[in-house]
């Protein structure tokens, strides 16, 4: 049997955590040797969980890079402006890597990160964990197998939700472009990944995009009371962190007055090759909270996903059937807001590592960048009011 895959965990934040979990599950399988984060409370938090000795524990990634490689692979669960560095230096240094979702925040940073992993001989695993998600994935299995026939188009639908939306993208991390990054990139870069996916590898050949930061601005600002939401910076929801944080934090900010400046609500359409053609739209303003609803229009049917479970209907049979998927995972792995898709994603990472196969890994370096640029040419198509023909993708071509 081979050896558990050595893993050392760059930020120790919600995501790295999530990962790291997989390690109590499957002991056998991976184990974590290392840490870096520059939080006392997060680090050693970690570091109790899975006994990391003393040595390995770093409040700086530049200082793994430093040493002698002591793991076979990395997770970086940093925030997005940090994916960039640590993953192109941690790649030279021969570790495979995992990284979280959006690769990195310019196109050409992301261009950076997969020349230098496919340089450098190491797998690369980008954290788009909707592609894990069984039921989604189910999606994909029944496009390919022609259950629909030839897919035309493609209609995919995300609510981000009124509460997300206002924590996370108004007073929270992903609030600001210049500290984070565009809406689009941030929070969906998931669902165009997941368009170019069902697309089964056309390329985008058209990309046109319009929206705007709606509402959350001081000119909307009222004369009532407002509600607040509250993270504390030590994780411990005490009397006195909540007020503290209440009283300095950015979660205890009027959603009327912050630096907020990315959209709440997006469209992007696209062509691709052979005439196929998809359309988007992510909306800040709903109750349900990231339940995305997909159909897809074949020759021969049509199916629809609700969020939960999928109906093909036969044009030929006139039937309609109901697809499902098993979502359960051992331990009740994880505390993300992605079902079962977090516990896939790691389960293939560290298969393809202890196997050194990277085709069980679903979310490859050449397709992301390519759904990644297909991101960067729809924001860019809503900046520049026009519709942006595409080269090829993996050129970085436009005009």
């Amino acid at each position: 049997m081979p050896s558990p895959v050595d893993v050392i965990v760059v930020g120790a934040g919600n995501r790295g955590e999530n990962y790291s979990d997989y390690a109590v599950i499957y002991p056998d399988r991976m184990r974590v040797v290392g840490i870096a984060d520059p939080r006392d409370f997060a680090r050693k938090k970690l570091q109790a969980r899975h006994k990391v000795a003393d040595q390995n524990t770093f409040n700086d990634w530049h200082c793994i890079a430093e040493r002698e490689k002591f793991a076979d692979a990395v997770l970086i669960c940093t925030p997005d402006r940090l994916h960039k560095d640590p993953a192109v230096a941690l790649a030279k240094k021969g570790y495979h890597v995992l990284l979280e979702k959006p690769m990195a925040v310019t196109e050409e940073d992301c261009t950076e990160i997969v020349e230098t992993c496919i340089q450098s001989g190491v797998m690369l695993t980008v954290c788009h964990v909707l592609r894990y998600d069984p039921v989604i994935h189910k999606i994909k299995v029944l496009i390919d197998s022609g259950v629909i026939g030839d897919v035309i188009h493609i209609q995919h639908f995300e609510p981000v939700g009124f509460y997300h939306f206002a924590h996370s993208f108004v007073r929270g991390n992903w609030r600001n472009e210049a500290e984070s990054s565009f809406a689009l990139l941030a929070k969906s870069c998931h669902d165009l990944d997941l368009i170019h996916h069902w697309a089964g590898g056309r390329r985008y050949v058209k990309v046109s995009s319009f929206g705007s930061l709606s509402h959350f601005t001081k000119e909307n600002k009222g004369d009532v009371g407002w509600p607040v939401s509250v993270i504390c910076k030590n994780s411990v929801p005490d009397i006195e962190s909540v007020t503290e944080a209440l009283r300095t934090g950015p979660y205890g900010r009027c959603v009327y007055e912050c630096d907020n400046d990315v959209c709440s609500n997006q469209v992007v359409t696209m062509e691709f090759e052979g005439g196929l053609t998809a359309a988007f739209t992510m909306v800040a303003f709903t109750e349900e909270i990231c339940k995305r609803r997909t159909s897809i229009h074949g020759s021969k049917g049509e199916l629809y996903y609700d969020g939960h479970d999928i109906k093909v209907f036969d044009f030929l049979t006139n039937r309609t059937t109901k697809h499902t998927a098993d979502m359960s995972v051992p331990g009740n792995f994880g505390k993300g807001g992605h079902r079962s898709a977090d516990y896939h994603l790691i389960d293939s990472f560290i298969a393809a590592v202890m196997n050194k196969d990277p085709t069980l890994i679903r979310s490859g370096p050449k397709e992301t960048l390519a759904s990644h640029k297909l991101v960067f040419a729809a924001e860019r198509a809503r900046l520049e009011n026009r519709v942006m023909f595409c080269g090829n993708p993996c050129d970085g071509e436009s005009r």
